[in-house]
């Protein structure tokens, strides 16, 4: 009997210790956002979910995506034809209930073809700002490389200040207004490189890349049962409250140790001797704006060390150029960014999670 109320005994104190680490469980599960970044991270995880029904198979493009769009920066894709990135671009316009616009870019595409024109009005007698298509939401710049750079060039000012400069008068775009470009890598002919400067306008690059088996035969399953090529997609959101949803993000706390971590990886980027132009100042905002939007979307109001691991090559390869020798012998930025953030010290967070 002692024996079996020994045991007893010691089950119950037991007991506590379980009870410990339910309540410890329970405080985890129970975190709490900050209301609006709260809202920010329900509307764009329904956004996406509406989007993945029609883009299938690409969630982590897609959050990526999203994230750019959130921190109200522009994106290149750079990958084959066939691939669904206008499918993506209008997808998410019409599920962010955004405008949407489209130009297809040309050998002979000309500046006023996408800023505008003045033209004039005989009934008025005076001349008349004609808006072109760069007034808009979200542009879709396809092909962006086969414009001339007198064209490109005209993207310059739409993608950093958001306005236009025509005729010496100056245009706002309207809010919010983000560039999701495209550009072949395999066909070069008729095309012209886009220059640094303008490389650099875009917060990230991403690539869209073939879905598998299991993937294209879900897609046309699909479009059999749909028996039609469009798709019913409903808006969740507007322009109004994307934009609420992009100045949440200020309310993100993001660490000192994370931004000297950011410093850090930048000015190596631009010390490694086999570069010869490393990441401009605009990569590390681009970080730190990016790093906030994914904090979000992962659910959290503050940022995390893996948040700027994860960003880093689709924020940073394309703002740096290598030099002649490495080139040849065919060493990726992407290889540099990633040696780089294995030999920098990552930071500890902790007190401020504690906090």
């Amino acid at each position: 009997m002692s024996l079996f109320g020994k045991k007893k005994e010691e089950k119950e104190e037991e007991k506590p210790e379980e009870t410990e680490t339910e309540e410890q469980s329970d405080a985890i599960q129970t975190y709490i956002m900050e209301p609006s970044l709260q809202e920010t991270h329900d509307l764009m995880h329904a956004v996406l979910g509406e989007v993945e029904q029609v883009v299938m198979g690409k969630r982590p493009v897609l959050d990526l995506c999203a994230v750019g769009i959130l921190a109200g920066g522009n994106i290149l894709f750079e990958d084959n034809p066939g691939l669904a990135k206008t499918l993506l671009s209008t997808t998410f316009s019409e599920t962010l209930g955004i405008n949407f616009k489209r130009v297809q870019f040309t050998p002979d595409l000309l500046p006023a073809d996408i800023t505008g024109i003045y033209i004039w009005n005989q009934k008025d007698l005076k001349f008349q700002f004609r808006k072109g298509p760069l007034f808009c939401n979200l542009l879709l710049a396809d092909e962006i490389n086969r414009a001339p750079p007198k064209t490109q060039a005209a993207l310059l000012e739409a993608m950093q200040e958001h306005q236009v400069t025509i005729e010496g008068d100056t245009h706002k775009l309207p809010e919010p207004f983000v560039v999701l470009a495209t550009q072949n890598p395999i066909e070069s002919e008729g095309t012209y490189p886009l220059p640094d400067a303008q490389l650099d306008r875009f917060m990230m690059k991403l690539s869209v890349g073939y879905p598998g088996r299991p993937i294209e035969r879900a897609i046309l399953i699909k479009r059999k049962q749909r028996g039609k090529d469009d798709h019913d997609l409903k808006a969740i959101t507007s322009p109004e409250k994307l934009l609420e949803m992009q100045q949440s993000l200020e309310k993100v706390q993001i660490d000192d140790s994370i931004i000297e971590y950011i410093v850090e990886i930048i000015h190596r980027t631009r010390e490694d001797p086999r570069v010869k132009v490393g990441s401009s100042p605009r990569g590390a905002q681009s970080l730190f704006k990016l790093s906030r939007a994914l904090a979000v979307l992962n659910g959290r109001d503050y940022v995390i060390p893996d948040d700027i691991k994860r960003l880093c090559i689709y924020t940073l390869r394309h703002r740096m150029i290598l030099k002649p020798e490495p080139r040849i012998k065919g060493v990726k930025t992407e290889e540099i960014i990633s040696q780089i953030l294995e030999e920098v010290e990552v930071p500890t967070t902790q007190g401020q999670l504690e906090d």
